[in-house]
């Protein structure tokens, strides 16, 4: 009789895939699957039927050259803990035999390679070979990424676009994002990262076995996605100069940036600041399984000598002053990935803050964290990994000083601005949900949104610089700036005292960018005015959008008044800073409610010019999903008020809610204008 051949393994891809929630890395030609959960693949024979009393069956699971060898058992046969392989017996075709291969919860992530063998009675032996990718299970209760919530996994894993803030905290502007996890070419990309990463060219064997810790992944990432001491993805640029790459602002998704960076043979992409290092780290550990989050902090403080303390300095007219080495950003962006903390003990778990922007050395490199949040609201410093830095940088108190000739002549204490919100976006929802008392105790429900304000009185700690008490002063804007629009803001003057008093005012706008010290004043104005005792006096003002069109976009605007009293030339400040939110792009898209794959879509962009000038500009569109690649349009001038329309077309090619976003850069100013649409996909 014949005796039996293994022709070849299917891996039955699109059943493994569906199960594994890993269908939609469907163009990757590998079988990709998770970890803690079996997979079944169906052996071809030749010749006689598989005889399971005398034919016995061996699979051996190869990561680099660590291995696993097991028998397949004719019993169902599932583990946490280790490697196992079986049949199921119950309808069993004898000539096309399906084995079930299950990895243990904590396996390395990686590219696997397997040989399927079958030993004959008289010890004959045939064998075929297949490919899988392993990820982390968030589905898997044993695996130490596991998340109990089905909408959350669904946002944090699975979710290929969202929304990143920036702006103020006053003022959140939403970004869209595409993450592109299953944009072609993603995924291998992400799996390179890991293999270029320093510590796995060191040791190869050490680096594969330690690849079953998301503490111990999500390190060597953070670390990657910067290009300060590896081959890593991203160049930082905070420079103002970008010729030699792409501004960061244009970037609108994660993918371009990781295939440039794959097709450049690993040389990093230029250039990225803190939101594209944070959502490109978010792209690669939503495609390795790990859950993640893009996280906002406003008020951002980089506290460079530890002391929890950053100063800030203004001129007696109310220009801020560049003196500082320290520095608060207006935004900072990082992300929190989901994991339990086995090194640290259960009440660690959950949600772990990593920010991959270089900013400080962390065990000689440049990365941050893991540092769970649960440590940094308990000020556990004594805990891993850069507790210090983050709790710093939502904790820290902001002195404003006012300097003349180097004499101090005001001074007050805010110890609310730091931290002031940090934010992601919300579970299945386009907004931002706040998660500022995850990170520290709130001291009061409105402590996010207090106006600054500045006070001499007794027991004010203006007492420092020699000034008695006396007069308070708030400067509130009316409302969240609008472009447009006029900034409309109150300056309320308080005299505390029951003496008249004559007071100079000075106000002063200059604007900056989210992370620098502000440029030259573009607006002020200086006045004097008559307090009778007691009194309060407020003083409307308004900066005209002539006056600040070039401070719409990006660009923030810091305002501070400086009151003078005449007779005692004691001054007192009161600052804030503000973002002028952009016009947005309107998406609209037909036949809404009947968008299925492979069917041809029609969508209208539109815009509004709100400037007092004529504007032009190039208009960008694109969607994972929904496009292939990014579609680009010219947008000839548009007269102030005019409106202008362009349709496009798209053919979805994938189901579930995918994100059609637009950015249109106007040429003759510093600006882009941004629109978005969540587009549902349904099964045709």
């Amino acid at each position: 009789m014949e005796d039996l051949s293994l022709k070849y393994v299917s891996l039955e891809k699109s059943e493994n895939q569906e199960k594994h929630r890993t269908e939609d890395f469907s163009t990757h030609k590998s079988l990709v699957v998770r970890r803690g959960a079996p997979f079944r693949v169906s052996l071809q024979l030749e010749g006689r039927p598989l005889n399971p009393k005398t034919d016995s069956l061996r699979i051996k699971v190869m990561l680099g050259r660590l291995y696993v060898v097991m028998p397949v058992t004719f019993v169902k046969q599932v583990s946490s803990t280790r490697w196992t392989a079986y049949v199921e017996p119950k309808g069993l075709n004898l000539q096309s035999p399906s084995i079930y291969i299950s990895s243990p919860a904590a396996a390395p992530v990686g590219s696997y390679r397997f040989q399927v063998s079958v030993f004959t009675l008289n010890s004959q032996k045939t064998q075929a070979s297949g490919r899988f990718i392993l990820l982390c299970n968030p589905w898997c209760p044993e695996d130490t990424v596991y998340i109990p919530f089905e909408d959350q996994r669904d946002e944090y894993v699975q979710k290929d676009s969202g929304l990143l803030f920036m702006g103020t905290a006053k003022n959140v502007v939403s970004r869209p994002w595409s993450f592109d996890q299953y944009e072609p070419g993603v995924l291998e990309t992400c799996l390179n990262l890991l293999q270029v990463s320093p510590l796995h060219q060191q040791n190869r064997r050490r680096d594969y076995l330690k690849r079953h810790d998301p503490v111990y992944i999500s390190r060597v990432i953070s670390a990657m996605i910067n290009s300060e001491d590896d081959r890593g993805v991203l160049k930082g640029n905070w420079s103002g100069d970008y010729k030699q790459g792409v501004h960061p602002s244009l970037w609108t998704g994660s993918g371009e940036i990781l295939r440039q960076w794959t097709q450049s043979g690993f040389s990093p992409v230029k250039y990225g600041q803190c939101w594209v290092f944070a959502a490109v780290m978010c792209t690669v550990m939503r495609v390795l399984g790990i859950p993640c989050r893009v996280v906002t902090n406003f008020d951002s403080a980089h506290d460079t000598n530890g002391n929890l303390l950053i100063e800030e300095f203004y001129t007696e007219t109310g220009k801020k002053l560049n003196h500082s080495k320290d520095s608060i950003w207006n935004f900072h962006v990082w992300v929190e990935c989901w994991m339990t903390r086995q090194d640290l003990g259960k009440e660690m778990d959950g949600w772990q803050v990593l920010d991959p922007t270089p900013q400080e050395r962390s065990g000689g490199v440049f990365c941050c964290g893991p540092a769970p949040v649960k440590a940094i609201k308990g000020q556990r410093i004594d805990l891993f990994y850069d507790i210090p830095f983050v709790y710093a940088a939502v904790n820290a108190d902001v002195h404003s000083i006012v300097l003349s000739e180097g004499r101090v002549l005001g001074y007050s204490k805010d110890t609310e601005r730091v931290g002031s919100l940090i934010c992601t976006k919300a579970v299945g929802y386009p907004r931002h949900q706040s998660l500022t008392g995850e990170y520290k105790y709130l001291k009061s429900p409105t402590s996010t949104i207090s106006s600054r304000s500045s006070t001499m009185s007794d027991g004010s700690t203006l007492r420092r610089a020699g000034l008695s008490k006396g007069v308070a002063v708030l400067l509130i804007l009316d409302k969240a700036p609008v472009a447009g629009e006029p900034v409309r803001f109150t300056v309320k003057v308080i005299n505390k005292q029951n003496v008249a008093k004559m007071m100079k005012v000075h106000a002063n706008a200059q604007a900056k960018e989210y992370n620098h010290s502000p440029s030259d004043t573009f607006w002020e104005t200086h006045g004097v005015i008559q307090l009778a005792p007691m009194e309060a006096k407020v003083i409307p003002q308004q900066i005209l959008p002539a006056q600040y069109e070039d401070v719409v976009g990006d660009d923030l605007v810091n305002l501070a008044v400086v009151l003078q009293d005449m007779a005692s030339q004691e001054r007192v400040l009161a600052t804030e800073e503000f973002n002028i939110a952009s016009p947005e792009l309107v998406i609209e898209v037909a036949n809404e409610s009947s968008i299925v794959p492979g069917k041809e879509q029609t969508a209208t962009v539109s815009f509004t010019n709100p400037f007092s000038h004529p504007v032009s500009g190039a208009l960008t569109v694109a969607g994972a999903g929904l496009l292939q690649g990014k579609i680009h349009f010219r947008m000839p001038q548009l007269r102030p008020g005019g409106t202008a329309q362009q349709g496009i077309t798209f053919t979805p090619s994938m189901v579930g809610t995918k994100m059609l976003q637009a950015s249109l850069l106007l040429t003759n100013m510093n600006s882009t204008i941004r629109g978005f649409k969540m587009v549902f996909v349904d099964r045709a």
